[in-house]
């Protein structure tokens, strides 16, 4: 159970929101515009923490170093943007995490490696942001996670600590940043996690199946 915390950030994809919907069918038009056969959701949705490289990786087997992988990753940030709206779903259990924290003044935020040319987007369409006191992308600074340069901005915005802090994501990287930046640290365990993810050896304080089991670890419960 952590102590003295006055806020609690979050990740965004897979940990707040189910944005694997809309992302595998960004990279999913991409494939039936090539005339290849889509591919069903279940083989993006274990990758769609890791953004255009998990969901290219899987449509077309490419990585970040193929040389066509520029012009593909533009042309599945356009078909993403096209509809990163239509989808995408708060994961249940969110919103009354989200009240629960609000009527107990904690203060809240998201940090992502989601660009804000995404990020902003979403957070406008969706009520859920509406309290959120801090909102950092992933080019808000000059690192991405796992750097903690994110964190450390978003518990600045907030006016608090970062030992005031928890964070939580279902990304080892979210917990590499969270330790760096002197977080506690909490894993999402049912978020995206990836196909070979070992939740156990990311060294995260606690673990949660289920949004509204992190009451019970902040003893608001």
């Amino acid at each position: 159970m952590f102590t003295d915390i006055r806020a609690v950030l979050f990740d965004l994809d897979g940990t707040l929101i189910d944005s694997a919907p809309d992302l595998g069918a960004a990279a999913d038009k991409m494939r039936t515009d090539r005339g290849l056969p889509p591919l069903p959701l279940d083989r993006y949705r274990p990758m769609a923490g890791a953004g255009a490289r998990g969901m290219l990786g899987e449509a077309f087997g490419i990585t970040p170093e193929h040389a066509d992988f520029p012009l593909y990753r533009e042309e599945f940030f356009a078909n993403y943007q096209a509809c990163m709206t239509h989808r995408t779903q708060v994961f249940e259990g969110v919103a009354e995490l989200v009240r629960c924290l609000v009527q107990h003044r904690l203060a809240w935020g998201v940090v992502t490696n989601k660009s804000s040319r995404f990020t902003d987007p979403l957070a406008r369409s969706m009520p859920l942001f509406a309290s959120a006191g801090a909102i950092v992308s992933g080019d808000t600074t000059p690192h991405a996670k796992p750097h903690p340069a994110p964190l450390l901005e978003a518990a600045s915005r907030l006016g608090l600590a970062p030992a005031q802090c928890v964070y939580v994501g279902d990304d080892e990287r979210d917990v590499v940043a969270g330790l760096a930046a002197g977080m506690g640290t909490v894993a999402a365990c049912y978020g995206y996690l990836g196909n070979k993810a070992d939740v156990r050896r990311w060294g995260a304080h606690a673990e949660i199946n289920f949004p509204l089991d992190l009451l019970q670890l902040l003893d608001l419960a």
